[in-house]
Order: structure tokens, then C-alpha cells, then sequence
């Protein structure tokens, strides 16, 4: 039915000032990261226009980054403001799970969902912060900056060092590197403990609505349903059990507001139209190192500080769960230096 208010987010947006401009294309049911539609077409990305803009808040981002608008929401479950974000060349931040009121959203697999923006420059993707966040916290200085390792060596060919300029800079205004491996079980491994939570959520979530109304998907997206209604009850608790060991995990390495850093995705944006095996690839390869910040609840702000053959690859920082101020901090000394 139609909404009788608007939601928290949007509340705090109008009263601090910004001006309601327009609603933005998703990609189908938020649950893709090509930003490639199959009902309502696939928005522009300004950065590299014979590529997809990312998904799911591709609308958000081709907005931004195109400079219609100075800044653009967006959800963020899977990496849907992080993948878009470093496709388009723009900063894209994932808050840390919990802190931004979903009140008013639709949910997709509510254990991941966050509300997530974008922006051109670091400094008002921070001022975005200090409207959304229900109680603003001082930033705090960061501690050990990680590079993870296994992280680097999970990118497509030259990328590493198209980002290695980017990590220099970074460790100029955090501190000496700390080569660390983030998943001794290695990342697709994650990606799969992700992959089937998310999958039973979105399940649970929208499944009654599927099999009443038997919506037409797209092709990316049915075999996503169908595998979502698959996922039984032993494979969620196994999962469930290892993402405890994974948060406990992440929890040590980002003791002591320790920051790390790694790619935001493999690779630069894929182009548009490619078969879907391949979109298959580029959705499992880029979630493995997406699921990092998901799986741990943690925040992460995605900077478009590389390129790589004339298109853009962003450089991810994450921290601690509620150390968000802290990131949108170094945002902005990182744009300085």
C-alpha cells in the first residue's frame, strides 16, 4: 500500500537539509551486483559506459557518479553499495549492521541488510554519516593498519598493482603495513557460509510471496530463487556455527581499532550483456571478498582511489563493529594527503 510516512533515513536526510530529488533503479529484488535489469533496463555507469554500473543500488550510483545528484542511498546486503561504488568510481560506504534504522525498508535477508549511501568526495560522505547515525560517536585513531593478503591474491590480473599506489597513500596516513591473512579457510569458503545464510533469509522473507504470486524473474534472478528454496535446515545451523568462528575471527584481527585494507572487488566493472555463466563468476568471485564486512557485521568504506585500463577499481578499508566514524575519518585525511 501506499507509505503514510516517510521512512527514519529519509526523515533525517529532509530536516538536515537535502532536497528529495528522485527514486532510483534496483536491480531485481536487490538481490544481484551487475546493477542489470531485466524488466527496467540497466542504468548508465558515467566511469566506463560499455559496463554495468553494479547492482544492487545501481540507480544510486549511476546518479552519483554521473552528477545528478551530490549523494544517493542505497541497500547494501551483499556488497549493493560497495560493487557499485568501485565500478563507478565513487565512494560507497556499508555501515556497520544495526546502526542505521531499516524502518520503512523492504527487507531482503535481514541478518545482512544495511542502508548504505554514496557520495563524490570523502567529505560529505562523512556529514552524511553524522546525520544518519542515531548516536554519533567521536572517531577514534585507528591502530594497526592489515593488509590482507589473501585478499590481494584473490583479484584478476593487474589489479594488485593498480591498487598498490592506493595502499601506499593509505599506509602514509594510517601507519606501516601488517601482512595478515584474513580466512584460513580461504575466501570462497566465506563466501559460501554467506551465500547459504543469505540464500535461507531471502527465502524465509520473500518464498510465501513467490510461490502465491509465481512473479516472472529474470534470468539472474530465478535460479537464485530456486536455489534459495533449497537451502535446508542442517545446512543453516553448520553455517551458522562457522560464522561464529568467522566473526570471533575478524574480532581479534580488528582489535585495538586496527583498520584493514584490501580491494573492493576483484576487478573492474564487468562489461554489460555477458552470458550468465559469466555473470555467475563475477557475482561469486566479487562476494568472497564482499562477505568479509557481511559476515562480521563490520563497516567498510569502498574509496575510488585506482584504475585499472581506463576503468575504475575502488580500495576498501574495514574496521570494528561501530567503528564507522573512524573510516569516514580516514576518508577524508586519505583525500587530503
Amino acid at each position: 500500500e501506499p507509505a503514510v510516512a516517510h521512512t527514519p533515513v529519509l526523515t533525517r536526510l529532509l530536516a538536515a537539509g537535502a532536497t528529495m530529488v528522485g527514486k532510483t533503479h534496483t536491480e531485481e529484488m536487490t538481490f544481484s551486483l551487475t546493477g542489470e535489469n531485466a524488466h527496467y533496463g540497466t542504468p548508465i555507469n558515467p566511469a566506463a559506459p560499455d559496463r554495468v554500473p553494479g547492482g544492487s543500488s545501481s540507480g544510486s550510483a549511476s546518479a552519483v557518479a554521473g552528477g545528478l545528484v551530490d549523494f544517493a542511498i542505497g541497500s547494501d546486503t551483499g556488497g549493493s553499495v560497495r560493487a557499485p561504488a568501485s565500478f563507478c568510481g565513487i565512494y560507497g560506504i556499508r555501515p556497520t549492521h544495526g546502526r542505521i534504522s531499516l524502518q520503512g525498508a523492504c527487507p531482503l535477508a535481514p541478518m545482512f541488510d544495511t542502508c548504505g549511501w554514496f557520495a563524490r568526495d570523502a567529505a560529505l560522505l562523512g556529514r552524511l554519516g553524522r546525520v544518519l547515525f542515531d548516536t554519533p560517536a567521536q572517531a577514534q585513531e585507528p591502530g594497526a593498519l592489515l593488509y590482507a593478503a589473501d585478499a590481494f591474491a584473490h583479484t584478476m590480473p593487474g589489479v594488485d598493482d593498480a591498487l598498490m599506489p592506493a595502499v601506499s597513500r593509505v599506509s602514509g596516513v594510517v601507519g606501516a603495513l601488517k601482512p595478515v591473512t584474513v580466512s584460513p579457510d580461504g575466501l570462497p569458503a566465506w563466501y559460501e557460509v554467506f551465500r547459504v545464510l543469505q540464500f535461507a533469509e531471502i527465502w524465509q522473507t520473500h518464498g510465501a510471496w513467490v510461490r502465491e504470486v509465481q512473479p516472472t524473474f529474470g534470468p539472474q534472478i530465478a535460479p537464485r530463487f530456486d536455489a534459495a528454496s533449497k537451502v535446508t535446515a542442517e545446512e543453516v545451523a553448520t553455517m551458522t556455527a562457522a560464522r561464529v568462528r568467522i566473526q570471533q575471527r575478524l574480532d581479534t584481527l580488528l582489535a585495538d581499532n586496527a583498520v584493514m585494507v584490501l580491494p573492493t572487488v576483484p576487478g573492474s566493472a564487468p562489461l554489460r550483456g555477458l552470458p550468465l555463466s559469466e555473470t555467475v563468476v563475477v557475482r561469486e568471485r566479487s562476494l568472497a571478498l564482499l562477505c568479509i564486512a557481511g559476515l562480521g557485521g563490520l563497516p567498510q568504506v569502498s574509496l575510488p582511489m585506482g584504475t585499472i585500463d581506463g576503468c575504475p577499481v575502488g580500495l576498501s578499508l574495514i574496521a570494528s563493529r561501530g567503528n564507522d566514524e573512524m573510516l569516514l575519518d580516514l576518508a577524508e585525511r586519505i583525500a587530503a594527503s
